[in-house]
């Protein structure tokens, strides 16, 4: 099988020599043809010459055909760069679990992975509960109009105490003056000693009133002051009780202290609600139903789970032997699993940035130490639980080297061999021996041979180093003397 695929691509390419070996040939025809001294410049065609047994046609057919890609060169610091896999997660904060705050049967209004929108409405809950906290609220509400109702009769009650106090304290000095009249008369030798009695016992009477009067006085004010506190509390056990309804119907107290007009006239809007409707507090999506629809469900029963789906991080395991280069703050980049640009994979250059949080423990048995870095920007194939690969920038003070992934390097024999895409043809490729540096398990640097926003081969530079290749052994089959010959026959 191996033998036949690399016979389909030795071939497909064959034609492509051709054409660069008609190329090379013409080009050292017209060097030959004109001569040196024709007046114009072969210095071009000489290179071109000199490095047309390098070059490969790749025109869009045969890319298109085997898969070819380009990535350009890049600028990196391959010795100062750390790389650890890792996955991505939710934020602990992109997950609302919603449950019942009270007991009763459940209607459910979303469906798993629908996205619904803040003020959505996730489900209805039908609570007797509920109507016990209506019965509540109507007790407190009657309750403050009584204590009003009675407040307002103090006023008037005491104005008529007032009155009542004053006209005895004129009887008072009235029949005071005729005492001290009476007096004198009697130490005059007039006088009658009854009338002077009468006085002196009306004027008792009428003080003996006063008093009664300025004792009710007294008594009206304390249950005056007792109806205010009383009014009070009934006023905050109400303000605690559409506290209470506020957390269990999503409203707060504004609300449903306000009017609305129903069926029985206008009411408060706590009277009017039937049923309980639990909406979304935030835009997401449905993640899990914690009940099937119309079931009872008792207090604090999880009834649906909602995520923010852009709210994610990336958590890496780091080895405790880097914690002397670890810190906190590091730039950070979170690239994808497979260093591919084609096919159904995540291109290589879709990374996404961020800085590197540190976990607050390590692991003593694996020796390694929880990473964590919030992407500034998701990119589209960021996913919880998707693995990636993270890129830990150690010294960015450290000047950048001319870099290329390590997928686009062939070995041909011992040779590393890399194609560049040819500057002044888009359609050809340069073979060459890669003069290779350090590398970091994923990109290594190339010390000569390419420049920056140069191109080189990533996918598809396997079957060019094959139709290239002067070292791979060709197809061929053994002898019973144990002697092998090219070919099949």
């Amino acid at each position: 099988m191996i033998r036949t695929m690399i016979a389909l691509v030795v071939f497909s390419i064959a034609a492509l020599f051709l054409v660069s070996c008609d190329r090379s040939e013409s080009i050292e025809q017209r060097v030959v043809e004109h001569g040196e001294d024709d007046g114009h410049d072969h210095s071009s065609e000489t290179e071109a010459m000199a490095t047309g047994t390098d070059r490969v046609a790749i025109p869009s057919a045969v890319r298109s055909n085997l898969g070819i890609s380009f990535v350009k060169v890049e600028r990196r610091r391959i010795e100062q760069t750390l790389r650890v896999p890792g996955r991505f997660e939710y934020l602990p904060t992109a997950r609302r679990e919603y449950r019942t705050a009270v007991p009763g049967r459940v209607e459910l209004l979303a469906e798993q992975f629908q996205r619904v929108e803040a003020g959505d409405v996730l489900y209805r809950i039908d609570s007797p509960s509920w109507r016990d906290m209506q019965q509540q609220l109507a007790d407190a509400e009657a309750q403050i109009q009584r204590f009003g109702a009675r407040l307002e009769t103090f006023e008037p009650l005491l104005a008529a105490h007032e009155q009542h106090e004053e006209s005895l304290h004129e009887s008072v000095a009235v029949w005071n003056e005729r005492v001290d009249q009476l007096r004198s008369v009697r130490e005059m030798g007039g006088g009658r000693i009854d009338e002077l009695a009468q006085a002196r016992a009306a004027v008792a009477s009428n003080r003996a009133e006063l008093a009664s009067v300025q004792e009710k006085k007294a008594e009206l004010h304390a249950n005056r002051q007792q109806t205010e506190a009383d009014l009070r509390a009934s006023a905050a056990r109400l303000n605690y009780l559409l506290d209470s309804a506020s957390a269990i119907v999503s409203l707060d107290r504004e609300q449903l202290a306000s009017t609305v007009e129903t069926d029985h006239g206008t009411e408060p809007r706590w009277a009017a609600v039937n049923t309980i409707e639990v909406v979304a507090t935030e835009a997401g999506v449905v993640e899990a139903l914690g009940l099937t629809n119309g079931s009872w469900a008792d207090e604090k029963t999880p009834v649906m789970t909602v995520v923010q789906p852009d709210r994610l991080r990336f958590r890496a395991s780091g080895l405790q032997s880097d914690l002397g280069v670890l810190k906190d703050g590091l730039l950070a980049r979170i690239v994808p699993p497979t260093p591919t640009a084609v096919g159904r994979a995540v291109p290589l250059q879709d990374t996404m940035n961020g800085a590197l949080t540190l976990g607050l423990a390590g692991d003593p048995n694996d020796r390694t130490l929880e990473l964590f870095v919030v992407p500034d920007e998701l990119s589209s194939w960021a996913r919880p639980g998707v693995s990636a690969q993270l890129e830990i920038v150690t010294d960015a003070t450290a000047s950048p080297e001319v870099s290329i992934p390590l997928a686009a390097v062939q070995r041909d024999g011992l040779s590393p061999v890399i194609f560049r895409r040819a500057p002044d043809n888009p359609n050809e490729a340069i073979r060459m021996e890669a003069d290779l540096g350090k590398d970091d398990g994923r990109w290594v640097v190339l010390l000569s041979g390419v420049r920056d926003g140069d191109e080189v081969v990533l996918d598809g530079a396997f079957q060019l180093m094959l139709a290239t290749s002067g070292s791979i052994q060709k197809g061929g089959h053994f002898h019973s003397d144990g002697t092998f010959h090219e070919g099949e026959d």
